[in-house]
Order: structure tokens, then sequence, then C-alpha cells
């Protein structure tokens, strides 16, 4: 993918939704949740901060994350669905 995300925006790359419920019942489109984890694909460089000095960012290429639910900006590149999301949209990575 070629995007290079500004300041303290990271692009992800959604998990695909459950299929399946836990007791094993197929959902149709309309019933799976959104996610809200997925793998980043791009960072960008820091926020400015007020004395001007740049502070990075503490996710990198490849982490795992989960994020705000309702946070971001959904698009298509490249024949993938993404989100662009600020750093403090995110909560946590996975191990």
């Amino acid at each position: 993918m070629n995007i290079r995300p500004l300041g303290d925006k990271v692009v992800v790359k959604p998990a695909e939704a459950e299929e399946k419920s836990a007791g094993g019942i197929i959902l149709p489109d309309a019933a799976k949740q959104k996610p809200q984890e997925g793998t980043v694909v791009a960072v960008g460089n820091g926020r400015v901060l007020d004395n001007g000095e740049r502070r990075t960012l503490t996710v990198k290429v490849g982490d795992v994350v989960v994020y705000s639910k309702y946070g971001g900006t959904e698009f298509k590149l490249g024949g993938d669905t993404v989100m662009i999301l600020d750093e403090d949209q995110i909560y946590a990575i996975k191990s």
C-alpha cells in the first residue's frame, strides 16, 4: 500500500468480522459486528508539541491494535478497506 499518514495518524487494516456466532450460527452481513481490532499498515511521523519537538508514535507497522468502535475514517485503498485513526483512538496493542 502506498499511503503515508500525517502527524499522529495511523492507518489500520481491520480484522475480518466473525462469520459465525459463539453458538455456531452463521451471521448475515447485517448482524456482523464492526471489528474493533486490526493490523497497523502505516504510521505518521508524530505529533508536533507546543515547544516544537516531535513526539514519536507508540505503535509501529505490524502491531495488532484495539481501537475505538466509532473512531477514525474508513475508506478503500487498493481494494482493501482501511481505517485512519488518531493515535489516541487506539486503546491497546495486542501481544
